[in-house]
């Protein structure tokens, strides 16, 4: 690589960095957190770039960047328009996915209060009529659950 190259990679490496500090923390954060789950598709975008390289960029943003930007040529700008992109639409799959499982929460939901409040009477009816009943059958599995989660051994 000549000066000229070199020179001008470095002031897109300073002006992607100055942009990415723009975007706040916050990304940063998401995308460390993301990372497991961005790390498939990022490969697919960048095959050139070995696994192994990008897990060591984890905890940066501006790192990932300019390892990606290194390895397939491409200048660090394009390369975070690119990221951007990805993480778009990763954020709005699972948006998606949360607006999908909204309906299914409400569901289960309505379904846990039915179940609390038809299956509860009939637990607690022979509870109170029979109190000690019920503490010395609880005693009694206490003691047996104790026994087999220890093996039987005694210290």
């Amino acid at each position: 690589m000549d000066f000229m190259e070199s020179s001008n990679s470095s002031s897109c490496e300073a002006q992607a960095s100055v942009n990415t500090e723009l975007n706040t923390d916050l990304s940063e954060q998401w995308v460390s957190d993301q990372f497991e789950a961005l790390l498939p598709r990022i490969q697919e975008k960048w095959p050139e770039v070995a696994k192994q390289t990008l897990e060591a960029t984890r905890g940066s943003l501006d790192e990932l960047i300019r390892v990606i930007s290194l390895h397939s040529g491409k200048t660090t700008y394009g390369v975070k328009e690119q990221l951007e992109e990805l993480f778009n639409s990763a954020t709005d799959r699972t948006k998606d996915i949360a607006e999908s499982l909204e309906p299914l929460e409400k569901q289960l939901e309505e379904l846990l209060d039915e179940l609390n409040q038809t299956l509860r009477p009939r637990i607690e009816k022979p509870i109170r009529q029979r109190p000690l009943l019920a503490i010395g059958i609880a005693t009694g599995l206490g003691v047996l659950l104790g026994i087999l989660l220890s093996g039987g051994k005694r210290s």
